[in-house]
Order: C-alpha cells, then structure tokens, then sequence
C-alpha cells in the first residue's frame, strides 16, 4: 500500500516543477460546453501543439458551471465565448437557455478560479444565443453581440460596457457586426464548437495539473469499505497506542452539537407538527405543487359521502383575510358524512384524548347538532361527540373526543343532524398528550426522539425554507405567530404546503423545552440560488428601496423574542401568546447558501450591520455558499473578513472516503478569524444510505470538530427528518412514519456525542502498530472533559476490518479506581439497524480497551 500523502506531494509538485526542454512556449487552447449534454456539463478545454491534433483535458473536466436557475435540467452553459481583455483578464459569456433574453458572465486570471457570476438582462422579449466579445480600439469598449433568435427571424443585438457590470442598452445590428470567431473540433469523438487561444504553456499545465489534484481527491472520495477485502487484505488485528496528556488541554465550544430542522420530506405538516388533519384550512392549492398534481387543491384529503348534498369552497367572508377559504355544505342528506383523510390516515390509540376544534358559521342563523367521529377503514366507531353551532357569525367550537379503539388508519368524520347549509373552516384535531402536553403542540414520540440528542441548539426553519422559491416566497417570521387562522400559509419550496401551524413562537417554545439555543435563520434578502421563478429568478434581491422595511423585520424578530412587553409591542405579541419571559435570543442566521455576488454582499451587509448596531450582544452567522470549496465559499470568506463577522455558516455534503481523508480540515483555519458553524453536513454513499459506513464516517469526522472546537462552535446534521413515502432528500437523521418512529444509525452517532459532550479538549493520539498511513487514518481519538460533572469523555472510530487492541494507563490520568461506561456500537458497513449498546466496568490504574472492527466506542469514566 503505496502511503497517499506521498501521490499527493506528488501531484502539488508538478506546478513547482520548472519547463522542461521540449514543453512548448505556448500552445493552442480551445474552450467549448459538450452538446451532447445539452450545456449542462460546464466549460471545457482541450490543448493543441499545432490546431491540428487535439488533447481534451478529462476529455469533459468542468472548469465553470453555470449557476443560473434550479439544479439539473436549468444549470446550462450554451455557447460559451471565451475573451481576454486588455489587462489579461479572461472574461466568458455564454447562453443560458433558448428563451430567457439573458446572457451570463464570469471573469478568471487564471481559468481556474472564476469569480461570482453575473447575468445581464439584455432583451425584454426574444432570447440571446451565440454571444461574442471583442475591444473596440476606437472607443476603447468591450462590444458585445448576441442572436435574437424568433420563430420567424434571427437577427444581431449588441450593447457595449467597460467593466462587464453595467452595459449599455441592447440595439439592433448589421449582421457584419458579428465577428463569426468560433471553430468546430473534433474532441474525444464529438464534434465540438467553441474558441481557439494561443496561451503560454503555463496557462495548459495549470489547467492539467488541476485536473490531476481534482482526479486524486476523487480518487480519496471515493474511498470506501466496500474496498477493504482488497486493501486490507493481509492486515491483522492491531496492537493501538493511545497516548492522553492532560496537562496539555484548551476549551472549547460546549455548543457543538445542535439539530437543524427544516420542513423538507414532510418534516411539519404531518410530521414533527401534531395536527392529525390536513388541509384544515381549505388553504391547499395547485400552485403549491406548481400544477403538477390536479388532486392538490382547496378540497385535497376532503370529502363528502352523499347522494344529493354539495360541499363548495368560497372565499366571500372568511374568518381572516390571511386564510380566505372555507367549505360550504349544502346538507339535502341525513347520513352525509363530511370526511378528512388525515395525513395518509390518522392514528388514534384507545384510551386517549384527542382535542377537536372548528369555525362554524350557520347562514341561516338556526342552531345546527354535529356528530363528530373517528371512524376506521373498517368503518368502526373509535370514537364521538357531540357539536352543538348555534352562530351566525365565525365562531370556534370545541370538544373532545376519547379513543375507544386504537387505528392506524382511522378518519375524521363530521355528519350534520340537520339539514341545511353550514360553512366550516380551521378544522382540527389534535392528541392531548403531545410534546411537555403543549397545544398547538408537537407529536410526542418524534419530539422526544429529537430531545434525546440532547441537542445545544436548534437551527429552523431552514435551509432553503428560510429564503424560499422566488422573492414572494420567502419566509416571513411575522406571518407565522399569533392566532392559527391569522396566520399565512404559503407554498413549500420543497413542492407542497405550509400552514404554519408550526410557527415561529412553536419553534421557540419547542428550544426552551429542550433546554437548546433558538437559532432562526432570515434571508439575507435574496432569495434561493436555486430558485427560477420570475425568470432570473435567484439573481435577484428585495429592491434596496424596500430593503429598510425587510431590514426592520429581522430587527423586529429580536424585539419579539427579547424584548419587554411593557415597551415593546412585538414583545406584547409574545407576551399574549403565553410567554412573557423573553426567549433569551442568542444568535440569528443571515442567509443560507446564497450566491455570493454584489446583490447578496450590499442586502447581507446592510441586515449585519443593523443588528450589530442595535443588538450588539446578537452573534450573527453569516453564510459562505453550499460547499466547502468554489466561488461562493471564497467570496463568502472575504465578507466574513470584512465585517469581522463573529461566525459563518459552512456546509457540504461528501462521501466517506471525504470525511476520512479532510479530518484536518479545521486545523489549519486561522483561529484569529470568524468561528464556523457547520450547518449542513452528512457523509453520503451511491444510492444514499444510512448505514453504519456513513455512520462511523460522520463519528470520525466528529472526532476532528472536538479537537479543532475552539474555532468550530456548532455543528448540525441535515436533514433530521424524513417521513416513509414522502422523503424528498436521503438520507436523513430520523425516518417516520405515522405511528413509528424509526433512527438511523447516523442518529445514535449523533446522540453519543451530544450526551458526551465537553467543554476541554485534551490532547490525544492513537496509533496503530502498522504505522502506514492508509491503516492509521481509518482510526480516530477524541477526549474531552465535561467540567459540569468532572467526567472524562474517551471517543475512538475504528473504521478497519480487523480490531485495536490498546492499554491506557489511567494512573497517568489521575484515575486510580472509578466507575465508567463503556458504549460500542458496532457492526458490518452495510447495517442499517444497530443500535449501542451500553454497559459499566469498574476501573483500576490500567484500562485493556478492545476496540472493535468497524465500531465507534464511547467510555465516560465518573471522576
């Protein structure tokens, strides 16, 4: 086994290295986007002694890929042209697409990095395809011509700019403006268009040599168990040292593990948010699901068993303007039964009390009886009540209905018993023993579930949810507190409904009963970079001319959650929604994988320093783009040293092979610089899986946050939670479905962590007795002190197929006899459903610790 590092030294050494004799000066390069792909594949090069005979660099390596629109089929990079300006910089346009009248820009020195893209609105109508640039000497322009392209015609625009940020309007143009510079080469078999360079050598071989790193690093990613019969084959077990000094230590952050919860795979309505019926408001709509499922509207889960009887929805005179649907029945029946299907069924449990509530109104102003029933798919009574609606006005009734049997199938069942129109709105149904028995509250084992993380904080809404699909959809703390049928729903930017029945003041409330820090997260004034509507779409920001108001908004959330009711009348809402204590609000995200560009940068900028100005305790955790690496994580560093932010926001999703190899990531940041929350981070594997390999990764990786904790102050996995049958992203903390909850392997790795948290780190080794690099990187050592309760805390990754043998000689610990437990999880890479297992040993001076193949092990020793 040839040692990584080694290939790696390598690898970096080659741009070190000077020319050799026969390397050209220079040579010709060609930049071209694959048709075969349709853009989608990004910028690509290829290298020529002569322009005769071709190299393709990968043959299709991306060196720029387009961020424009939603991911997959949106992100293209079409006829990119390819231009260096006068002061040597390199300038690419390209078409986005056969209809949006937009073009697309980046600049490199380089070709290697590129900086943030912009997308210039040429043409109202019509689209801009082919573009080209070149200086005009005479005015000293950048001129810039495209095809406008109509089912009748193909005519020539053009517009004019010196610095590629602000362009002069588009105008028509002789066709003998356009300079017709692209060539067709045959690359890898295909025939490709693009443009033609001559480049100093040194230009090729850096393009060359990136390609290799990126082909060793993903060499490393793609590192896996599957592997191992073959890698370790000869390997046997090994004798481990593992060395504790307790005289060298440095605190660190006892915030480390939190949860992020976002409404993504059905985690609220449905899940996590204890309302058993859905669409209780009417408020469903085919806009939530972008047209595509007709079922999905105003009567979805809703129906009416009659022979004569009517149910309608009308808007006329709603309970709130916010919720400006409701049904009408016209009753001509004496068994009609108006039902709810619940989510996908309803589960009742014999013996329990569930709560049901409802706005009824009767127009023609006579007292109305409802039987009220929860009946299952046998048709079954599991339980009844009487209502008794005697308004002619909007008025909310309630009962309570005791299970007599217990269903997982069951639903509601409302029959008038008597004839004649009545209308009815919020209709609702919740168990009384939720979450700390909370109404309005949360589903009690899913919740509890979440509460044995032990997490420090909570991170919500979001994620994508925070900034939404659009400008219209952000989400809108203000719109989510106060009474349930004020309150505004809106679609999912995950494709399906929101109620906000689990609001704001829900979230705040669920933290202080869990004991974590609240963590909101508010758009930092732009919306998803994934999102497409309105054309531009994600390009696009609140206008700064409204920027005050939304400005306010964010101050506005802190007043609520801190402020005093007796001079504040956000604090006043709070107060009247039954918490008047303040929430003791600490941080607040701004922002969540946004396009670094100048429309975020200005928006961000102006949000920071409002707060910092008003609320100076507030830490603000600004965002440095989806991934770990790229132009979005460097321009978000640069405003993070900018404004001196006190913590950014990092997030990124790798394979195994990733966590293994980066577990040094953090030890090189620079400790005078913003601390890192990572937000989002999951260890994913083809076909995504949560098993013990992805698991035990994660674990190893978490083993290299405790250790670099002085400048990693938070870390949250993502997703949580995913609902069976309803699961838009995998994998995921916690499946469930309605009557089961079910944790991942993942989760129990998150769970040892957050109840064996400390406070000190102390540090600490473990070698292997095969001292070769690809055995010792697959074990992992943490040990740190939890000072509230003087325990220390030892947590080892073995992620070889064979055991560790290893001593600790605890006398040089300051441990003579004491009790601790020892936890193992452990298992074949592919398992998906272990769990830990826990036991207590009595320790003497010495500890003979065996550390299992493919195990994670965890000893609290009682001090």
């Amino acid at each position: 086994m040839k040692p990584a590092k080694f290939l790696f030294i390598f690898i970096l050494s080659l741009s070190m290295l000077p020319s050799f004799a026969n390397e050209p000066d220079s040579a010709y390069l060609f930049s071209y986007s694959a048709l075969k792909n349709g853009g989608r594949n990004g910028l690509h090069f290829a290298w020529s002694p002569d322009r005769t005979n071709w190299f393709a660099i990968g043959p299709e390596h991306r060196y720029l890929f387009c961020d424009y629109g939603r991911w997959g089929s949106q992100k293209r990079l079409v006829t990119p042209f390819l231009f260096q300006d006068e002061d040597k910089i390199w300038h690419c346009m390209w078409t986005l697409n056969e209809t949006d009248g937009v073009l697309a820009h980046a600049s490199s020195t380089d070709l290697v990095y590129w900086k943030p893209q912009t997308y210039p609105d040429f043409m109202p109508t019509g689209n801009c395809l082919n573009p080209e640039i070149k200086f005009n000497t005479k005015t000293g322009f950048y001129d810039i011509s495209w095809l406008n392209s109509t089912k009748t015609e193909t005519n020539v625009f053009g517009a004019t700019t010196t610095d590629f940020k602000t362009y002069t309007p588009a105008r028509k143009l002789n066709a003998d403006a356009r300079i017709n510079s692209r060539s067709e080469i045959l690359i890898a078999g295909n025939n490709e268009t693009g443009t033609i360079h001559k480049v100093a050598w040194s230009v090729i071989q850096k393009l060359l040599d990136t390609k290799k790193l990126e082909d060793f690093k993903r060499s490393q990613n793609e590192e896996s168990t599957k592997d191992d019969p073959i890698r370790f084959a000869n390997l046997k077990t090994q004798n481990a040292t593992i060395s504790i000094d307790t005289l060298s230590t440095k605190k660190i952050s006892d915030m480390l593990i939190g949860i992020f919860f976002e409404d993504i795979n059905y985690a609220a309505d449905g899940g996590l948010y204890a309302e058993l019926i859905q669409n209780r408001g009417f408020e469903y709509a085919l806009s939530d699901k972008e047209g595509h499922d007709k079922s999905w509207n105003n009567y979805k889960s809703w129906s009416l068993k009659a022979e004569n009887s009517t149910f309608t929805i009308d808007t006329l005179a709603p309970i709130h303007f916010n919720n400006k649907h409701y049904a009408v029945l016209e009753i001509k029946d004496k068994d009609a039964k108006f039902q709810n299907e619940g989510f996908s069924g309803i589960v009742i449990k014999a013996g329990e009390k569930y709560d049901f509530s409802a706005f009824f109104r009767n127009p023609d102003k006579k007292a109305k009886k409802l039987l009220i029933r929860l009946v299952n798919k046998s048709d079954e009574i599991c339980g009844q009540t009487i209502v008794n609606t005697h308004s002619g006005n909007w008025k909310k009734f309630q009962a309570q209905i005791t299970a007599t049997k217990s269903a997982n199938d069951a639903h509601l069942e409302i029959i008038p018993q008597t004839l004649g129109k009545i209308q009815l709105d919020m209709v609702s149904l919740f168990p009384q023993k939720t979450f700390k028995n909370r109404k309005n509250g949360l589903r009690a084992d899913l919740a509890q579930t979440i509460a044995d993380l032990h997490p420090r904080f909570v991170r919500f809404p979001g994620g994508c949810v925070s900034h939404g699909d659009g400008l219209h959809n952000i989400y809108r703390w203000e719109n989510t507190i106060g009474s349930l049928e004020s309150r505004v729903p809106q679609r999912n930017l995950w494709g399906y409904h929101q109620s906000a029945g689990l609001g704001y003041f829900e979230y705040f409330q669920f933290c202080e009963d869990l004991g974590a820090e609240p963590l909101p997260v508010v758009a930092a004034g732009v919306p998803c970079q994934n999102s497409a509507t309105g054309g531009a779409g994600q390009q696009g920001g609140i206008p700064v001319c409204e920027m005050h108001d939304y400005v306010q908004d964010v101050l506005n959330l802190i007043e609520w959650a801190n402020g005093d009711p007796k001079k504040s009348s956000w604090a006043r809402k709070r107060a009247e929604a039954g918490h008047p204590k303040p929430f003791n609000l600490k941080y607040i995200g701004v922002g969540n994988e946004d396009l670094i560009n100048d429309i975020f940068e200005e928006r961000f900028t102006m949000i920071y320093k409002a707060v910092k100005e008003k609320y100076p305790n507030i830490t603000v955790i600004g965002t440095v783009g989806p991934f770990n690496e790229g132009t979005d994580y460097v321009e978000g560093w640069k405003i993070a040293d900018k404004l001196k932010l006190p913590m950014v926001d990092e997030h990124y999703y790798q394979t195994p092979g990733w966590f293994i190899n980066n577990n040094n990531f953090y030890d090189k940041y620079d400790r005078n610089k913003s601390k890192v929350y990572l937000g989002e981070y999951a260890a994913h594997l083809p076909g995504r899986p949560s098993n013990l390999e992805t698991a035990l990764a994660e674990a190893h990786y978490l083993t290299a946050l405790e250790r670099n904790g002085d400048v990693v102050s938070m870390t949250s996995y993502a997703p949580l939670l995913a609902k069976e049958g309803f699961t838009q992203w995998s994998p995921d903390l916690i499946y469930f479905n309605n009557a089961e909850v079910k944790p991942t392997v993942g989760y129990y790795v998150q769970q040892l962590f957050g109840q064996n948290s400390g406070n000190e780190y102390l540090k600490c080794s473990i070698t292997t007795s095969d001292k070769i690099e690809d055995v010792q990187k697959q074990t992992a050592i943490s040990v740190v002190r939890d000072n509230k309760s003087n325990n220390l805390i030892i947590k080892v990754v073995n992620l070889l197929p064979v055991d560790l043998n290893s001593n600790i000689d605890l006398k040089k610990l300051g441990i003579k006899n004491a009790h601790a437990s020892k936890t193992i999880l452990k298992g074949q890479p592919t398992d998906k459903h272990i769990k830990p297992l826990t036991e207590s040993i009595q320790l003497t001076e010495n500890l003979d610790l065996n550390i299992p193949a493919y195990s994670f092990t965890v000893i609290r020793i009682k001090q």
